[in-house]
């Protein structure tokens, strides 16, 4: 039996969020899975993926085959380093002390670049605000400005005499 980590669509339209699944190959993709080991949410910047890592360490040692988005969420959570990692301890290339400690060094700088990514998108949020509060306190200027001249305006001219019509002759 082949089996697949893949993802498992849920949400309403428009508005997706998905499960990642471990389940046959050959099953619907939204339909019978072997066990539900994470979600992933696109809509959210960055994307969340909220992921057991060790188990879906397992499955993958275990034979499971992930799908290419799944892949590349295994990879940027570290599971796909820490997978190549353990197959060199099994072959004998490193032991399990440089293998933890390689794999402590990326997640750890890997963390560091997913906290800057969050720092920049609230720092951009809250320049946009600002920018656009100072847009909106300048456009308020130039029309109380406009309204004040237009003000200005009306006392300085005195106001000119009605003239009135000549008077009809009457006959």
């Amino acid at each position: 039996m082949a089996v697949k980590i893949r993802l498992a669509r849920r949400g309403r339209k428009k508005l997706s969020l998905y499960d990642v699944v471990v389940a046959d190959a050959r099953a619907p993709r939204d339909g019978k899975f072997i066990e539900k080991i994470g979600t992933y949410n696109p809509l959210t910047v960055p994307a969340s993926i909220i992921l057991d890592d060790n188990k879906a360490f397992d499955w993958l040692m275990k034979g499971a085959q992930p799908t290419d988005t799944v892949r590349a969420m295994l990879s940027y959570r570290g599971v796909m380093l820490r997978r190549h990692l353990q197959i060199g301890v099994i072959k004998g290339a490193l032991t399990q002390e440089q293998a933890d400690s390689k794999l402590t060094d990326w997640v750890k700088s890997k963390q560091d670049k997913i906290q800057a990514k969050i720092d920049g998108v609230a720092k951009a949020k809250i320049s946009a605000a600002k920018a656009r509060k100072e847009a909106e306190t300048k456009v308020k200027e130039a029309r109380a400005e406009a309204i004040r001249k237009k003000a200005e305006v009306v006392v300085a001219a005195p106001e000119a005499p009605v003239e009135e019509s000549p008077a009809e002759p009457q006959a």
